[in-house]
Formats: structure tokens, C-alpha cells, sequence
């Protein structure tokens, strides 16, 4: 039979052996190593990328929050007319600042703190602070801004700061792989997957004074994502997070379509903004449209290739070079030139007093000029002056073929329109069903040239249409101080 003192021992040898075991002992004893950590998931199965969580923690450290201070006056207001206590009436109540807080999104582009932002992110602020993702903050200045560009640079008292590289914006493909980083509706840093979906895009947003090259991204972006980054996956910024759109305008929801400001465009202003404090941009002094189909077809052009010249400022740097309204340009130094769009950035980033050669073709022949720009400037750019009063006298009726109703322009309704000149007859009424309607034509607009021939009555007008037969027609329109031009097809 099995002895109870055997039984004894070998329950205390048990119980040593677990105490030495132990992670720690009362008497000093060492640790049990920990348990190696699991190892990291893999970023490829099968040539596949499964994980980009390599890249986000090489640049999150960079995307920083912002909130931003501004105060604005605000008029107070009382229920009453009277004192509520039998006094006499109340004074007209003095407006008093109220503060308004703003959230966005930037990104440090170099060790020193200098930041990379939006401009309407940090518009009027009166106090800028930033949050890294560690929660640390710092108080920030604004160095220069450019409202038409968006664009604002930042800087922080501090060094040795993560920060991100400036890639080229211009390699960019279609179809590339893209993060967006940035502090969405201020819940915190926040990082989405998407695609590159379209590349110099203008979205219309802004007051007509603006340079829009945007990169389109379906990488979801919300508001407080401004001023945020997208990367690439070498880990590199190649865009400034700037706009959305959506069923609720910029204030609505992301719907997979946001823009960004490609990085060449940021590098080139942020330059000029730490330089100078400000951003210096070429103009000829031109206004340029697009060329349709019909429009290629009214002009006897080949293809649609260039811009058409739709009017020429007096004194500008194009009328210098000889530039003409219906001008067609093809090239700016060589470089054939897609859009409208593509031309007047391509100006506006040549430095003021460059000689530039464009190629344009003038009654269907090529010919070369050179221009030297000037300096743009907003109020340059401005359009000329808004609105438009009731006309009146009495309308004559054209033919029927463009759907509209005209009148000649008398020295009163000149003045009511704030028209320069009398040439041309303005449009009283249009059938928004019509032709003229259909081309963008409005009332109060003014017919000053069909088929670039002059026309100053009904008569003009009947004439030309009937020679034009059933082709489409260029319109040479005054609107609002400026002139474009326009192509309808007669009914």
C-alpha cells in the first residue's frame, strides 16, 4: 500500500516546481520571456496587395489636424422694441464679435514645420492650431496664401518634424492606387483607399477667378478632409485634398467624386508663397472657349483641336502680339494644347515677362506669334459689371429659326444693360425650349456678329440665317461686359 509521507513529498516538489515556473517570484527570481508577437500579416497573397497599413504608418505622421479661429461680427438682436423695464427705447444694438471655429486637415512637407494646407481652411483666422496624431499641439502662423489656387502655407516652432515628399503630380495615371489622409468631420485621422479617377478636372465651384488642375480621386473624402493628403503608394504627396462633390454641394457627403490639388501645382505655389508671400501668374489678356463640333463645322475647321479667341482685351499683352477674336490657338511652345482649361493654367504658370510662341491658325491658316505676359491679377480677371435691368420699347421678332425676340439697342437701353457700345441687338425674350436656349443664350444677352459679320437689325439677323441655310451659325455674344462666342443650330 502506497505510504502517505511518499504522497507528501512528491505533492511538495510539485508545488516548487510551479513557484520556479512563475513569471516573477517573491524572492527575486527572473521573468519567463514573453511570448514573440504574432508576425505581421502579409501586404501580397498571390502578387495581390492585402494591407497598406506599411504606407499609412510611414505618412499619417505627417497629416496633421487643424482648427482654426475666426471671428466674425454679428449684430445682436432684441424681442422688443422698448426697454423690457419701462426705459426708454432701445438704441440700434452695436454688432459684437462672436467666434466661429473651423476644422480641417494639412500636411507637414518639411522637417523645419512648414505645412501645406487650404487656403479656405484657414481664411481670416484670427488663432491656428495644429494637432499632430500624437495629440501634441502646436500654435501655427500663416506664411502666405492664394486664394486662386486654394493653397495656404503654414509654419510651427519646431524641428526634426515627420513630414512627406512632393512627388510628380504628372506621372500620375489613371487608375492608380491612392490614400487620403486627413481628419474628416473632426472624429480624428482618418485613412481611405480609392483610385486616381480622372485628371484635370475643373469642377465650376469657384468664382471664375480660380486655377483648377484637379487630380479626381472615388477615395472617400468628407468635410474636415481639407487640406488633407494623397499619397501614392511609394508613399509620396501627390495632392492637397481640396473639394467634393455631392447631391448637398461641398457641404453635403462624399458620393465617391473629390478633388485635389496635384502636388506640381502645390510645390510651384508654396515656392512663391516662401518667398515672396505671394503668387506671381502670366496672362495674355485673352478670353478662350472651347471648340464643339458645331463650332469646328461654322468656322470650316478640321477638328476641334485648340481654343477659340472669343474676345481680346484692349492694351493686353495679346493685342501687342497681334492676337485676334476667332483666332484659333493650337500650341503654346510647341506643346499642342487639349482644352481651355490646360491653356490658361499653362499661362498663368509662366512667370510674368516670359516670351512665350503660340501657334495659331487665322482664317485657316497656321501662323506663329510670340506674346510676353503680363501679370495676372484678380481684379484683371474680374468680369465685367453684374446685373441687368428690365428692357424696354418694343420688341421686334426674328424669324422663328433661333427661338429668341430682338431689339436694337437705343442709347437708354444701353445704359440699363451697361453696354460699352451700341452695336448689335440685344435678346428681349427666348423660348427656353428653342435653339438660342439650348446654346446658352439668355435675355438681356447681346447678338453683336453672326458668321463674324456684323449685324445691327432684324433684317441682319434674317439675312444671315438664311444664308447660313441649316448649318450651325456662330454667334459673337456680349454678356455681362465680356464677349463669347457661341454656336446654334437654326430650327
Amino acid at each position: 500500500m502506497f505510504d502517505r509521507k511518499y504522497l507528501v513529498i512528491l505533492l511538495l516538489i510539485g508545488l516548487a516546481a510551479g513557484f520556479a515556473g512563475c513569471k516573477s517570484s517573491f524572492f527575486g527570481g527572473q521573468e519567463a520571456p514573453a511570448p514573440a508577437p504574432p508576425p505581421p500579416a502579409p501586404v501580397s497573397v498571390a502578387g495581390i496587395r492585402t494591407s497598406y497599413a506599411d504606407i499609412v504608418e510611414k505618412t499619417s505622421p505627417a497629416v496633421v489636424r487643424i482648427d482654426a479661429e475666426i471671428k466674425t461680427r454679428a449684430q445682436t438682436q432684441f424681442p422688443f422694441g422698448d426697454d423690457l423695464f419701462g426705459g426708454s427705447p432701445l438704441q440700434p444694438s452695436q454688432p459684437r464679435q462672436q467666434l466661429e471655429r473651423g476644422i480641417g486637415s494639412g500636411v507637414i512637407v518639411s522637417a523645419d514645420g512648414t505645412i501645406l494646407t487650404n487656403n479656405h481652411v484657414v481664411e481670416g483666422a484670427s488663432k491656428i492650431t495644429v494637432q499632430m496624431n500624437n495629440d501634441k499641439t502646436f500654435d501655427a502662423k500663416v506664411v502666405g496664401a492664394d486664394k486662386p489656387s486654394d493653397l495656404a502655407v503654414l509654419k510651427i516652432d519646431a524641428q526634426n518634424m515627420p513630414f512627406l515628399t512632393l512627388g510628380d503630380s504628372d506621372s500620375v495615371r489613371v487608375g492608380d492606387i491612392v490614400l487620403a489622409i486627413g481628419n474628416p468631420l473632426g472624429i480624428g485621422q482618418t485613412v481611405t483607399a480609392g483610385i486616381i479617377s480622372a485628371k484635370g478636372r475643373r469642377t465650376g465651384l469657384s468664382d471664375g477667378t480660380s486655377f483648377e488642375d484637379f487630380l479626381q480621386t472615388d477615395a472617400p473624402i468628407n468635410r474636415g478632409n481639407s487640406g488633407g493628403a494623397l499619397v501614392n503608394l511609394s508613399g509620396e504627396l501627390i495632392g492637397i485634398n481640396s473639394q467634393i462633390l455631392s447631391p448637398g454641394g461641398t457641404n453635403g457627403g462624399n458620393i465617391g467624386i473629390g478633388f485635389s490639388i496635384p502636388s506640381n501645382m502645390a510645390r510651384n505655389v508654396m515656392e512663391q508663397l516662401l518667398k515672396d508671400g505671394k503668387v506671381h501668374r502670366g496672362m495674355l489678356g485673352i478670353y478662350i472657349q472651347n471648340i464643339t463640333d458645331d463650332t469646328a463645322k461654322a468656322d470650316g475647321l478640321q477638328n476641334t483641336q485648340g481654343v477659340l479667341v472669343s474676345d481680346v482685351a484692349p492694351g493686353s499683352a495679346a493685342e501687342k502680339a497681334g492676337i485676334k477674336r476667332y483666332d484659333i490657338i493650337t500650341a503654346v511652345n510647341g506643346e499642342k494644347i487639349e482644352d481651355s482649361n490646360v491653356f490658361r493654367n499653362k499661362v498663368a504658370g509662366t512667370p510674368p515677362g516670359t516670351e512665350i510662341k503660340l501657334t495659331l491658325v487665322r482664317d485657316g491658316k497656321e501662323q506663329e506669334v510670340t506674346a510676353t505676359l503680363e501679370e495676372f491679377s484678380d481684379k484683371a480677371a474680374q468680369s465685367g459689371p453684374d446685373g441687368q435691368d428690365d428692357n424696354q420699347g418694343a420688341p421686334e421678332k426674328e424669324s422663328g429659326k433661333l427661338g429668341l425676340s430682338l431689339q436694337p439697342i437705343t442709347p437708354q437701353v444701353a445704359r440699363q444693360l451697361k453696354l460699352s457700345s451700341d452695336n448689335g441687338l440685344v435678346i428681349t425674350d427666348i423660348d427656353p425650349v428653342g435653339p438660342a436656349a439650348e446654346a446658352g443664350l439668355a435675355r438681356g444677352d447681346v447678338i453683336m456678329e453672326i458668321n463674324k459679320q456684323p449685324v445691327s437689325s432684324v433684317d441682319d439677323v434674317k439675312s444671315a440665317l438664311d444664308k447660313a441655310g441649316s448649318n450651325p451659325i456662330l454667334l459673337l455674344v456680349g454678356r455681362q461686359g465680356r464677349t463669347l462666342v457661341l454656336t446654334v443650330r437654326p430650327s
